[in-house]
């Protein structure tokens, strides 16, 4: 009925997951007990022998993906994504090509498996973060983003590194990631490095990012796999900021995800206070999807296995307003360019239902006006999206004016529906 932006066609299934809109983020690993930012190795520039008491105290006795599988599902999220292994190169599961694993830790048990497992059983798809760079390998080399990379003692022992036996073990790790785990929705790389005036950078070439691709594919056909091996494929990853409008590449709109925190740092940070309120994440993933994107929320879990109780309550609060609003998010994508949003306001669209979204960041006093002739010519009914309270409207020109209450209804972000002719 309307010509309505798109994305152009991907390698991948991407068809679910623009459906799917909202997705939770974990970064999790042994830096979680140092409570101070998933690089605190890099920031702190600790050297292996002092790390590795994380890894000798790593148990997470009150671990249960049930209950984290439970409150993303309740937030209104459909698919997560878990760091397998960050940049310090510890993994969470049983893998043959490293003792640097949660199995030979004190909890001594695989933790991918039965997260992988409860999240299934929420209905959500399943997607592994895995990075690059590993700052424990033993054939990794340095580089501008290494941990150790201002340690002359570390230099002296790293330079005669072999690059090609760390990618080695890189493509083996992506081999059990993706042959173990039953059907995998998601590969989320990260990341390319540049070079620098001391260090070679580390890119596509580097990865053979071209030949692992067509690897990952012939394991898991319809995989979206992200931006960060230097070759774009399924899915672009702005990070840490919102994008003013429909991602693009080349001039052409692409299939993205903003990839945000809860706070100032990915993995847990007990000390720190930078945490979003549960109204400016819900504005997030709403003007995430009026641009045609999906908005990735990250949870950092503590160092026993638990969600922060900060975290906790975010995800509650976005769950209320999701589960009376969660069809102005699913399935919905920016609205046509005929539409233009009123002040303070965003618009979504279902294509498939015909409806328009109004989403009121600043509620009116005194009148809810809407101005355009395709609106005029178009609206059919209007109701509060929250109850389904009828909304009376108006025409006068090409200007819709609402008849809204005074007082603004107890929810995060109202929302107007509108059924369209």
């Amino acid at each position: 009925m309307y010509n309505i932006t798109q994305a152009q066609p991907t390698p991948g299934n991407t068809k679910w997951f623009q459906n799917d809109r909202f997705g939770l983020f974990i970064h999790w690993g042994t830096y979680a007990l140092a409570a101070r930012h998933e690089w605190v190795k890099n920031i702190e520039a600790i050297p292996d022998d002092i790390y590795d008491k994380y890894f000798k105290h790593f148990d997470p006795d009150l671990y249960n993906p049930d209950l984290w599988a439970k409150a993303a599902s309740d937030a209104g999220m459909k698919y997560f994504v878990i760091t397998t292994k960050h940049h310090e190169g510890f993994c969470l599961w049983n893998t043959d090509l490293t003792d640097y694993k949660a199995t030979n830790t004190p909890y001594g048990k695989d933790v991918l498996t039965p997260m992988v497992n409860a999240f299934r059983e929420q209905n959500m798809k399943v997607g592994f973060y895995h990075s690059l760079l590993d700052w424990h390998h033993p054939e990794y080399t340095l580089d501008e983003c290494h941990a150790l990379k201002n340690n002359p003692e570390y230099q002296e022992k790293a330079k005669n590194r072999d690059l090609n036996k760390y990618v080695d073990y890189l493509w083996g790790q992506t081999q059990e990631l993706l042959t173990r785990f039953g059907k995998i929705d998601i590969l989320w790389y990260d990341f390319s490095i540049g070079k620098s005036d001391r260090f070679a950078g580390k890119g596509k070439n580097e990865w053979r990012s071209e030949e692992l691709i067509k690897f990952i594919r012939g394991l898991q056909p319809e995989i979206i796999i992200n931006d960060r091996l230097e070759i774009d494929q399924d899915v672009k990853t702005p990070e840490q900021y919102q994008p003013r409008e429909w991602v693009k590449v080349d001039g052409k709109p692409v299939v993205w995800e903003a990839c945000q925190t809860f706070s100032g740092s990915w993995g847990y940070h007990r000390d720190e206070q930078t945490w979003k309120s549960v109204d400016m994440l819900v504005q997030m993933l709403i003007d995430t999807v009026s641009k045609g994107g999906n908005l990735l929320l990250n949870v950092g879990p503590t160092g026993r296995g638990e969600f922060d109780e900060r975290a906790l309550n975010c995800l509650s609060g976005m769950g209320k307003w999701m589960k009376n609003h969660g069809r102005s998010i699913y399935g919905c994508t920016q609205a046509p360019d005929v539409f233009k949003a009123p002040q303070d306001c965003r618009l979504t669209y279902n294509p498939d239902k015909n409806r328009l979204y109004i989403h009121m960041f600043s509620y009116p006093f005194g009148g809810f006006f809407m101005d355009g002739k395709e609106i005029c010519d178009r609206i059919e009914y209007a109701q509060f999206l929250n109850d389904a309270s009828e909304i009376r409207y108006s025409i006068n020109g090409e200007t819709v004016s609402f008849n809204i209450p005074v007082i603004k209804p107890n929810v995060t972000v109202p929302v107007i529906e509108v059924y369209l002719k």
